[in-house]
C-alpha cells in the first residue's frame, strides 16, 4: 500500500546548486560562525526589508526570548498566553520567572486584551503577548495596559515575519519584539531568530 505523506507545512528551500555555491564561499573564507559576511548580510538586508533601525542575529528563537527579558531586567511574574509554542513559556522559567497565563481571544487567538488587567498583581513586571499565525495583536490595548500599570512588553513575533500595521512594521510594538527562523515559520533559515529592542 503506497501511503502519502501530508504535511502541515513545507518549507520554502533554494536551489540545492546555488546553495553548494553559496557553502563554498564560507568554506574558503573559513569564517564559520561568529559574525561572519552573511550573518552581517542577513542583518543588513532584514533591517531594510522590515523597516527596523538594528537587528540582532541569534541560533534559534528561543534565545532572543531570554535575552530579551534579561535586557529588560525583567523578574517576578509576567503575563503571557499558553497558546504558543513552548519557548515563549520556556524562556520565562529559564530566567525565574512565574508565567501568568491569560485566556485567548476566540476570533484572533491572540492574548485576549480584556483579561490582562485582572492577571495583574504587585509582582508583575512585563506582558509577553504572541502574534499568532502572523495576526497582530491589539498592540494599541495592551501597550494602554502597560503603560497604565509600569510594564514592559516583549512581544513574540515568532510568526509575524514582515507584518505591518498601517504601514509600520508589527517589530516595532512594544519594549522589544523577537523573531523565529525554524522551518515552519514564514521565513526560515532552518533555525535561527532576531531580536528587535
Amino acid at each position: 500500500m503506497d501511503t502519502k505523506l501530508i504535511t502541515v507545512t513545507s518549507p520554502l528551500q533554494p536551489n540545492l546548486d546555488e546553495f553548494h555555491e553559496l557553502l563554498k564561499q564560507i568554506w574558503d573564507c573559513k569564517w564559520l560562525t561568529n559574525n561572519g559576511h552573511y550573518h552581517q548580510e542577513l542583518e543588513v538586508a532584514s533591517c531594510e526589508y522590515l523597516k527596523v533601525p538594528y537587528i540582532s542575529l541569534f541560533t534559534n528563537g528561543t534565545l532572543p526570548l531570554m535575552c530579551a527579558l534579561q535586557a529588560l531586567r525583567i523578574t517576578g511574574e509576567v503575563i503571557t498566553t499558553p497558546y504558543s509554542f513552548v519557548a515563549t513559556t520556556r524562556s520565562l522559567w529559564w530566567n525565574g520567572i512565574k508565567p501568568v497565563f491569560v485566556d485567548i481571544d476566540p476570533k484572533t487567538c491572540n492574548l485576549n486584551p480584556d483579561k490582562v488587567e485582572a492577571a495583574i498583581t504587585p509582582k508583575t513586571t512585563a506582558i509577553m503577548p504572541v502574534h499568532v499565525y502572523g495576526k497582530p495583536c491589539d498592540i494599541r490595548r495592551i501597550q494602554e495596559i502597560a503603560d497604565k500599570y509600569g510594564l514592559k512588553v516583549i512581544y513574540d513575533a515568532a510568526y509575524a515575519f514582515g507584518v505591518e500595521v498601517n504601514g509600520k512594521s508589527i517589530l516595532e510594538a512594544g519594549d522589544i519584539s523577537t523573531l523565529s527562523f525554524h522551518a515552519t515559520k514564514v521565513f526560515n533559515t532552518v533555525e535561527g531568530g532576531f531580536d528587535l529592542p
